[in-house]
């Protein structure tokens, strides 16, 4: 096996790629009041153009896992990571809805698909050393770009006078996405040649009976994967106009308090990935982060406490959950199957993406969300409370099974049991 400095500057370079595409994805919400005044966009339009990321997605992921496991990440990384570039300079290229849907679309075709391939790849290098830690760094390099496009009304508040401005920073970002999958095609070419890596690329034919074989715990994650994304990123979709309109806050302090959520899983996503791989109990875990997600919306909707508390307890969530969620799965599916694994998850997740940023969107203009009219959003707040609440139901039903004579481990195997 390669030596452990060598797993962690892969890490560090194929996390590039992530944070890429996580600036790209997350350029659109501080944009929302610009569109809407300079391009004449709905809320509906703008959560049509973060819906209409994740509806290929809802296919796309799962033929990308199977591409994964077929021909290998290194050159599925790369591919991927070229849509996202193409994407990213199609949303730019034109003022029409149209258009800039064409390209969240096909940024959309790249960018899940580049989430299961470099997961498979941290799977692959880090599976019984570290891997919650793993995931859990990968993940804070990768929010860095969310981090940073949110809080680019911020940094770079100029732009905003032009819609155009902060989306070509996002094909910079594009740039920076197609630089690390290059990147890490080299470590692991060179590492191929040196180290033993394992089976990995090149595996057998997919059987597409075999997804539903996968097992009870395994749906149960897809299952919180799916109710736990839903209430987060349509959300962030509409957080800085909702805080501004609702909260009177300015762009900038709508932009990073959104972007709490992100400053949070930056920092401590690595440490609940370590408590995991030092303790285990990783669906006991779970269940708290879901419970932390219920009085966040409430908070927001019916008392003038600080937008910092729910932002908190939502960062938290937000830390703790996937920094879990994501390495059960390789310790419940066979290494040789990981690829659509994580393909069929991310696929059952951007259904519930897809149909709650339209959701959402469409409750705003229901129910006439303004700063005229802030009790608007109130209705798509209790959206995402249900969200929460079957999120807990989800977490709890693992809970058992993981106690139950069809455990995988999820609550018992640490870095001193292996």
């Amino acid at each position: 096996m390669p030596p452990r400095w060598y797993r962690w500057t892969v890490l560090v370079l194929i996390s590039l790629a992530m944070f890429g595409n996580y600036y790209i994805y997350d350029s659109i919400s501080p944009l929302a009041d610009v569109l809407k005044e300079q391009l004449h966009f709905s809320d509906g339009d703008i959560g049509l153009l973060n819906a209409i990321y994740s509806i290929p997605n809802i296919f796309m992921v799962l033929i990308g896992g199977m591409i994964i496991d077929r021909i290998g990440v290194k050159i599925s990384t790369l591919l991927f990571a070229l849509l996202c570039l193409i994407g990213a300079a199609v949303t730019v290229s034109a003022p029409v809805l149209e258009v800039m849907a064409a390209g969240r679309l096909i940024f959309g075709l790249g960018a899940e698909s580049l989430i299961v391939a470099v997961t498979t790849a941290i799977a692959r290098w880090f599976r019984g050393k570290e891997l919650s830690f793993a995931f859990g760094m990968n993940l804070t390099i990768a929010r860095i770009g969310s981090f940073a496009a949110l809080n680019s009304p911020g940094w770079g508040s100029a732009m905003y006078s032009d819609w155009r401005l902060p989306l070509l920073v996002s094909v910079g970002a594009g740039v920076v996405c197609v630089a690390g999958a290059i990147l890490y095609w080299g470590l692991e070419a060179s590492a191929a040649k040196r180290y033993n890596l394992g089976a990995g690329g090149e595996q057998d034919k997919v059987v597409l009976a075999e997804l539903l074989r996968f097992g009870t715990s395994y749906w149960a994650i897809v299952a919180l994967c799916v109710v736990f994304y839903s209430a987060v990123f349509p959300f962030q979709t509409f957080a800085v106009k909702f805080f501004m309109e609702a909260h009177g806050t300015t762009r900038e302090q709508g932009g990073f308090l959104s972007s709490i959520l992100t400053l949070f899983a930056m920092i401590a996503t690595p440490l609940f990935g370590l408590a995991a791989d030092r303790f285990g109990r990783r669906a006991t875990l779970m269940v708290w982060g879901s419970f932390l997600m219920i009085p966040a919306y409430l908070l927001m909707a019916y008392t003038s406490v600080s937008l910092y508390v729910p932002m908190a307890l939502m960062g938290t969530a937000f830390s703790l959950i996937p920094a879990v969620m994501w390495p059960s799965v390789a310790y419940i599916v066979g290494q040789e199957r990981l690829g659509t694994a994580y393909g069929l998850m991310t696929m059952v997740q951007n259904i519930g993406l897809a149909g709650f940023n339209l959701a959402i969107g469409w409750a705003n203009d229901a129910w006439g969300a303004s700063a005229a009219n802030p009790g608007g959003y109130v209705p798509g707040l209790w959206i995402f409370t249900g969200l929460g609440i079957t999120g807990v139901l989800m977490s709890l039903f693992l809970l058992r099974h993981e106690r139950g004579p069809g455990a995988h481990g999820l609550e018992s195997i640490t870095t001193h049991s292996r």
